[in-house]
């Protein structure tokens, strides 16, 4: 549950706390769907056990987190959200997951120069446990994947000159 989540069920609790105390009055029907997103919300932790995973990138090269964590052996349903403005272009992100020990560095070199396939080398093919597509502000992007084995898996945007700043690993459990 990310911070702009938290922050809008305290203040949904703290308005349902103030509105309750000793008045017995009727929720209009457009307020009651509202008050039944608490419960929507509650079903995000069995929706992690399920290997789903949202990650954000922005106009300023940042990953929303340089930590995933998902569980061996179970589907993992992976979206990136590209959360600027600035068209693919000037400001693609994409995720790559690499297999344990890939030279990142190497790979981003490699990934430089291929532009036509949205900088996924097809050299490096046997490198890459799974990638999203390369998307602009505004976009977003879902794969689906399955990681057998418990280890930590590296990730990168390979955008030229992206992997500096937009980089983090994938632990499997």
């Amino acid at each position: 549950m990310n911070t702009k989540t938290k922050l809008s069920l305290l203040i949904l609790m703290g308005f349902l706390t103030i509105t309750s105390c000793g008045k017995k009055e009727t929720v209009p029907a457009e307020e009651s769907t509202e008050l039944t997103e608490p419960s929507t919300e509650g079903v995000q932790p069995v929706a992690a056990e399920e290997n789903v995973l949202l990650i954000e990138g922005n106009d300023q090269m940042q990953f929303s987190t340089n930590e995933l964590k998902a569980v061996a052996g179970k589907p993992i349903k992976l979206t990136l959200k590209h959360v600027g403005k600035i068209p693919k272009e000037a400001m693609g992100h994409n995720l790559v997951i690499l297999q344990e020990g890939t030279d990142q560095a190497a790979f981003a070199l490699k990934a430089n120069d291929a532009k036509a396939t949205d900088y996924i080398p097809e050299s490096e093919k046997a490198s890459i446990i799974a990638h999203t597509k390369l998307i602009g502000g505004g976009e977003e992007n879902t794969i689906e994947f399955t990681i057998d084995k418990k280890g930590s898996y590296p990730f990168i945007c390979s955008f030229p000159g992206h992997v500096a700043l937009m980089k983090g690993v994938l632990i499997v459990e």
